[in-house]
């Protein structure tokens, strides 16, 4: 298992998930409101209504880290229970995804991301 990065990417993902879904518990979240927002990221999925290259570049916006994290930090530095619940379930959605396999797209197919060729 140690040398198969694939795998390892994925156990790696589930403990990110997993410590998302407590501290989102530990901050007394909604669960009505993460079952509304959890799919919400791949609305950005649309983006393919216009071509690859567009698609591509919206669905990896919304599926990488950098952006829930620092809505995560402002959410914590201005006390924003709301933000900081909201940034949860985005990571708790890209993390999701990950464990499923679920990669950034490169702008050429949907299906090729930079975990598998789906």
């Amino acid at each position: 298992m140690i040398t198969t990065p694939a795998l390892l990417l994925r156990f790696e993902a589930l403990g990110v998930l997993v410590a998302t879904i407590l501290l989102y518990q530990t901050t007394h979240g909604s669960w009505l409101l993460f079952a509304v927002l959890f799919l919400a990221p791949d609305l950005f999925m649309l983006g393919y209504l216009a071509n690859v290259r567009a698609g591509a570049a919206l669905y990896n916006f919304a599926h990488t880290l950098l952006t829930p994290c620092t809505l995560l930090a402002v959410g914590f530095v201005v006390s924003d229970r709301v933000l900081q619940h909201i940034s949860l379930i985005w990571i708790a959605h890209i993390e999701f995804d990950r464990v499923l396999g679920y990669g950034l797209k490169y702008p050429t197919f949907f299906k090729d991301t930079h975990l598998q060729h789906l």
